[in-house]
């Protein structure tokens, strides 16, 4: 009688989990299946013990069909539930797998007439309580051998669903691999008659769903499946690395390899810290924990990155690990440095224009106060630029304008610093640049501009430049000098230049004598 009762408890398991599934998680990945699977399971486990139960081989042939209507649909729901908890879609043409249960129900209901599935049904008395004695026909063996390759995919896809979960989902998949191992072990003993002629299968079944059942439970099965790791966690464009509460790599996604190109899958167990050994700026950064920003370098292309973290709690609120997340900002950077760059530059000229330059020039300026140095300034005009104007018009103007700075930028230095000051007037910084070096290329460039021409209108435009010029030696830590005077400076060399003549260059002196070049 305890046999019975053993078969009575594993049908109350799977029916309790196939109603609990129903009111708790029916919407989850893999859940309909797994609903349809437990009941089948108590159906085929209830009918197995009233199977037990009989006396008589008509009683016993009976349950024994009833068995037979839920059983051999078992294996491909369960292959249809690890199928969808990975997040398998499910195919049209994966349903022509019901084709073996259909034929194998119908074979069994009408095996009096063939014998294809049972060659023979008996009635052994020799143990403690009278059992069917089978002898198994051929399509017994087809069925056996489909139901063996379900169990059998199911364990594999499981399985490569482990290789890359999270810890969490690793517990879910192993206690699902074990639950299913165990009916194939089972089928195995009974198969071998080691089972003393009872079929063990349905109290193997509610083994399985006791596995399930602790998966289900205490780690929240089908709550939080792995679709949602690669639906979401594969598919975020954001990279992503996940370390346990010692900075040990848990897991990572595929976008990832934008920031850390080498990392692989045996990194996984690793410190951060040794995976990281080849990056030293990177782990830095992220060895303070603090959100910063990160520039990766691939294939000479900059791509930028802000590094977040974010604490994973379980749920006694203890930290068990961080969530590292490089969000890619290479578009809003590059975005800010074209606003930049617009708002420094001269839309006309593109050269910088005047409140660019004077930051940029000062900032030079300081720097060269550090260590002591030479500074000259050149400030230049196009000589009767209104004339140009009003007689070519404003267009005209503008390309002479173009044309000019476009001249005199083939002249100048990485370190010097150009801007257009106003109208017509131009203004370079040359750092580490003597007065008498600074006078011979101010000549240079002015000779450049008028030997020059700007075609308007197939009519020829040649203009002229005057120039003035400022100079200082500047000592360390000498705050007595500034951008701002020595432009005032070379502004009135400039405008001796004018006075005298135009197309020329003047410099200005300490002593406020200003000298004809």
């Amino acid at each position: 009688m305890s046999h019975i009762l053993i078969v009575i408890l594993a049908g109350t398991i799977s029916l309790f989990l196939s109603f609990f599934l129903r009111v708790k998680a029916k919407d989850a990945p893999g859940v309909q299946s797994y609903i349809k699977v437990t009941l089948l399971s108590s159906i085929f486990t209830f009918a197995y013990a009233f199977e037990l139960a009989s006396t008589s081989l008509t009683e016993m042939k009976f349950w024994l069909g009833i068995e037979y209507l839920a059983m051999p649909f078992i294996p491909v729901f369960v292959l249809f539930m690890c199928l969808e908890y990975v997040g398998y879609k499910i195919k049209t043409w994966i349903y022509t797998l019901f084709v073996i249960p259909i034929t194998t129900v119908f074979m069994m209901q009408t095996n009096d007439l063939h014998h294809l599935y049972y060659k023979s049904m008996r009635i052994n008395n020799n143990g403690p309580f009278p059992l069917l004695e089978l002898e198994w026909g051929p399509w017994f063996y087809v069925h056996a051998i489909s139901l063996l390759l379900c169990l059998t995919i199911s364990i594999l896809v499981l399985l490569k669903e482990y290789r890359k979960s999270l810890f969490l989902f690793r517990m879910q998949t192993a206690l699902m691999v074990a639950g299913l191992l165990t009916p194939i072990i089972a089928n195995y003993f009974y198969l071998n008659g080691s089972s003393n002629g009872i079929d063990v299968g349905p109290i193997s079944l509610s083994i399985t769903f006791l596995f399930h059942g602790v998966a289900l439970l205490s780690l929240k099965m089908f709550n939080v499946a792995p679709i949602a790791r690669e639906s979401v966690f594969e598919s975020l464009t954001e990279g992503i690395i996940v370390l346990n509460q010692n900075r040990v790599v848990v897991d990572f996604n595929k976008a990832i390899l934008n920031v850390i190109p080498n990392i692989m899958p045996h990194h996984i167990g690793k410190p951060i810290a040794e995976v990281l050994s080849k990056n030293p700026i990177l782990w830095s950064n992220l060895d303070e924990e603090v959100e910063c920003g990160y520039t990766s370098i691939l294939e000479g292309r900059a791509t930028h990155f802000r590094v977040n973290f974010s604490e994973v709690l379980n749920k006694s609120g203890l930290l068990v690990g961080k969530i590292i997340t490089f969000v890619n900002v290479t578009e809003k950077v590059q975005m800010e440095e074209k606003l930049k760059q617009l708002a420094s530059m001269d839309g006309l000229t593109q050269i910088f224009n005047r409140t660019f330059f004077m930051r940029k020039s000062e900032m030079i300026f300081d720097e060269l106060m550090r260590s002591g140095g030479s500074i000259s300034v050149i400030m230049f005009d196009i000589d009767y630029f209104k004339r140009i104007n009003d007689t070519f018009g404003h267009e005209a103007g503008d390309r002479v304008l173009t044309r000019v700075t476009s001249v005199v930028k083939e002249y100048l230095l990485v370190k010097d610093c150009i801007g257009r000051y106003g109208g017509e007037e131009f203004v370079i910084c040359m750092p580490e640049t003597s007065l008498i070096e600074a006078t011979n290329r101010a000549n240079i460039i002015r000779q450049a501009i008028a030997e020059s021409s700007t075609i308007v209108n197939g009519e020829e435009i040649v203009v002229t430049s005057s120039f003035g010029i400022s100079n200082v030696m500047l000592e360390v830590w000498n705050d007595s000098y500034s951008i701002p005077q020595l432009i005032r400076e070379a502004d009135q060399a400039l405008y001796a230049a004018k006075h005298k003549g135009r197309n020329r260059v003047e410099i200005y002196e300490v002593n406020e004598h200003l000298v004809e070049l």
